[in-house]
């Protein structure tokens, strides 16, 4: 009985949740439509004492940069728990999507992209944990953001935005959060189309360097959907010569420190169907991830007082292409009773990357992708707490198989990558290990039938599982599964009115961890919310 009780409060509950905000669905898409939402979660806070900062007001006409200064908040001290970083946007008229970011003291704290509106307008909201970028908040930093945008006689929408950061005190059994020491940038940087080059000057007694990078693949060309590029030898529209696996990889003084898979984005205006996601976009459009990388085994090369080159590259883009970004944060932990760390790079094993492509030509072309690469990097530092030995192995992978008709009036893709990293450290005490495996997954077909009718068909997969095992035991573990699905279809070329527009489309977004479960699904049909359930 007390079971049965649980179950109809959690209905109960849910249906609860849903009046009010989900709407029965129109038989096509209207002039306008329900505000952006996403299923993920907000970010968890204590509840101390808090002061909100304004960073950014303004509104984006152009590709000229907002500049302003950031000063840190008077009443909330300078030891926080939690900082939350808090974007409101709003768009009225016609605009494509656009790709922005936010930058303090020339750390970048939020890569993003913005909804396509509706002609009477919308508005959206991001939420983002930036509480690992506190060392730089503690002091006055200039600030830079920047979301291009073109406004004229066609494209009317003038992008509004405001960014404040609210800063969650640390007081009393709310301990402070732990954060890197320093976060640093590559100095002198400069983005050489695929390739981002700067110098870098660790302090002398850093333990720990993780490095982030916002890679994002874009700027209107074929490098905004790379993952369906083709050799020179098949008839499609965007080219490359070694095909579509691409590999984000970090190098220090030349040599090879760190390697990743770049996620497939889909921006909001993606696969030539923006009804796809005028209210629930894909994974990771409005907050992108940055990929991470452990360089803790350069540590005792990077602590020599001296700058050292960090490049950061795109493996398999055409040389001279431009079309992908990648700033680059650093991230420092020092040792507070040593003054300097000194140690060496112990092991470098790189395997070859593997990259095949098979093209079979047809009524129906077809081109099968496979690629992959292998690294592992070792070293020690002695540190004021012995000697400690870190290391990490990481293998990317991707499959993909892309097909198309003649004139790509059938246009589709089904692709899996995945990114597994394994981190251990060995010192005083039982080796600490950290595997994560990321996953990510895209099944998409864009079709143009009769009377001009487009269809766009898609599931996007954004996963992860970390466990971390002290001396072989469980300490900690997450699992994060968000997946979209949609389906929506126009007709092309013929006025708005004439579109007769539809698109259903639904994501569910679950992360769950040691105690903690977070499940939610959102749905729509024709621009109406009409499910929005929480199963936790």
């Amino acid at each position: 009985m007390r079971r049965l009780l649980q179950v109809l409060c959690a209905v109960t509950a849910a249906l609860l949740l849903s009046t009010g905000q989900a709407t029965a669905a129109p038989a096509e898409f209207g002039t306008d439509w329900h505000d952006p939402v996403t299923a993920g979660p907000p970010v968890a806070t204590p509840g101390t004492t808090s002061c909100t900062v304004t960073v950014a007001e303004t509104e984006f006409r152009d590709y000229t940069p907002y500049k302003s200064t950031y000063a840190p908040p008077e009443r909330c001290g300078d030891r926080w728990n939690k900082v939350v970083l808090r974007l409101q946007g709003s768009v009225a008229g016609r605009q494509y999507d656009r790709l922005g970011y936010l930058r303090i003291g020339g750390v970048e704290v939020l890569r993003t992209s913005t909804p396509e509106p509706s002609p009477k307008g919308i508005s959206w909201s991001v939420e983002k944990d930036v509480t690992r970028y506190a060392p730089v908040l503690r002091s006055r930093q200039p600030v830079e953001m920047l979301i291009g945008n073109l406004v004229n006689d066609t494209y009317t929408g003038v992008i509004k935005v405001k960014a404040t950061l609210t800063f969650y005190r640390a007081e009393g059994r709310v301990p402070p959060a732990a954060t890197p020491d320093k976060v640093l940038t590559l100095d002198g940087a400069q983005d050489g189309g695929t390739v981002y080059e700067g110098t870098l000057a660790t302090p002398r007694n850093s333990e720990r360097i993780v490095a982030e990078v916002y890679a994002t693949g874009s700027g209107g060309g074929c490098e905004e959907f790379w993952y369906l590029t083709v050799p020179d030898a098949a008839p499609y529209s965007c080219k490359a010569k070694d095909g579509p696996h691409r590999e984000v990889r970090v190098s220090v003084d030349g040599r090879l420190a760190g390697i990743a898979a770049p996620f497939p984005a889909v921006w909001t205006g993606g696969w030539s169907n923006p009804f796809l996601w005028y209210v629930i976009p894909g994974p990771q459009a409005f907050d992108i991830r940055p990929l991470e990388y452990d360089l803790t085994p350069f540590a005792g090369l990077l602590n020599d007082g001296r700058p050292h080159t960090v490049t950061v590259s795109v493996a398999g883009v055409p040389q001279g292409q431009s079309g992908w970004s990648t700033p680059t944060n650093v991230l420092v932990w020092q040792d507070a009773a040593s003054d300097r760390v000194t140690g060496a790079l112990t092991r470098h094993e790189e395997g070859s990357p593997t990259g095949t492509t098979a093209y079979e030509p047809g009524t129906e072309h077809r081109l099968t992708s496979e690629g992959g690469h292998e690294l592992t990097v070792a070293g020690y530092l002695d540190t004021s707490h012995g000697r400690v030995t870190t290391t990490v192995a990481r293998e990317v992978t991707a499959r993909s198989v892309h097909r198309w008709t003649e004139g790509e009036t059938t246009d589709g893709l089904t692709a899996r990558w995945n990114d597994d990293a394994n981190v251990t450290t060995a010192g005083r005490g039982p080796a600490v290990t950290t595997r994560t495996h990321r996953t990510y997954t895209l099944d998409g077909t864009t079709s143009v039938g009769a009377g001009d009718r487009l269809r766009t068909v898609m599931a996007m997969g954004d996963g992860a599982q970390t466990v971390t095992l002290r001396g072989g035991r469980t300490v900690a573990w997450s699992r994060l599964d968000d997946r979209y699905t949609g389906d929506a279809a126009y007709t092309q070329n013929v006025p708005r009115d004439q579109r007769h527009a539809t698109g259903v489309s639904r994501e569910r977004y679950r992360l769950y961890g040691p105690g903690s479960c977070y499940d939610r699904t959102l749905a729509t049909a024709q621009g109406e919310l009409t499910e929005d359930r929480r199963a936790c």
